[in-house]
């Protein structure tokens, strides 16, 4: 039998609900849905969702809330439904976790490609890893498990966050351009949407670094990219 991944929609708008599970299971998609916060809560535990769809305005608790709860112990995929046009919130989005999000309202095509180029990114493991670890100072980076520890301690990080820092490992030394990490980590529709990569980084070097506002790890190549040092 063909697994098929696994949809969980949290949204409180029944008519929003009804066009989202419909369109997923058109396209080979399993469903389970939810109306609030709580309850998605108890779904992830339950259900051990493949992605989420995640709206924003829910009473009680928002989508905000449910995915700052979320990423204190899963890094299941995240895309959260925003209001259309609010681009602080879109950024919010990112900074609380998320993986994506898409403006209300959308169509079926947007809805599909963006949880397909989600499931994508956060499924992949197909950049070329040329050696084993990483380490640079108390940092380490083990390619071969996914695993990164911060002075012998393990740091959690979702599966883009992932990416985008064995990519810069990978190529330790070299300055990547916006393009180029936007293009390799997320694809090439995305390449223009440095917002994207700026919130990543700063959620990496938050995990990372001692200090977030004098990064000594990943370094900003002003109007050019990032790059991680030779190792120390």
């Amino acid at each position: 039998m063909i697994h098929k991944p696994l949809i969980l929609i949290v949204d409180d708008d029944p008519v929003i609900a009804k066009f989202v599970r419909a369109n997923m299971e058109a396209n080979n998609y399993a469903t389970t849905t939810t109306v609030n916060g709580s309850e998605a809560l108890k779904s992830v535990e339950r259900e051990l969702p493949d992605l989420i769809l995640l709206d924003i305005m829910m009473p009680e608790m928002d989508g905000f809330e449910v995915c700052r709860r979320l990423r204190e112990w899963s890094q299941v995929p995240i895309i959260m439904l925003t209001a259309r046009g609010d681009e602080q919130d879109k950024v919010k989005c990112l900074e609380m976790g998320a993986d994506d999000y898409i403006a209300k309202p959308f169509g079926v095509k947007e809805l599909i490609a963006r949880v397909g180029a989600v499931l994508r990114r956060t499924g992949s493991k197909s950049t070329a890893v040329t050696q084993p670890s990483f380490t640079y100072g108390e940092i380490e980076i083990n390619f071969i498990d996914r695993n990164v520890k911060v002075a012998g301690k393990e740091i959690k990080l979702t599966p883009i966050e992932y990416n985008l820092l064995q990519e810069l490992a990978l190529n330790a030394g070299k300055v990547l351009t916006h393009t180029h990490l936007l293009q390799k980590v997320w694809g090439p529709e995305y390449q223009d949407e440095r917002q994207y990569l700026h919130v990543f980084i700063r959620r990496l070097r938050s995990k990372l670094e001692p200090n977030i506002d004098k990064p000594t790890f990943i370094i900003t190549v002003p109007a050019i990219g990032y790059q991680i040092k030779h190792k120390e």
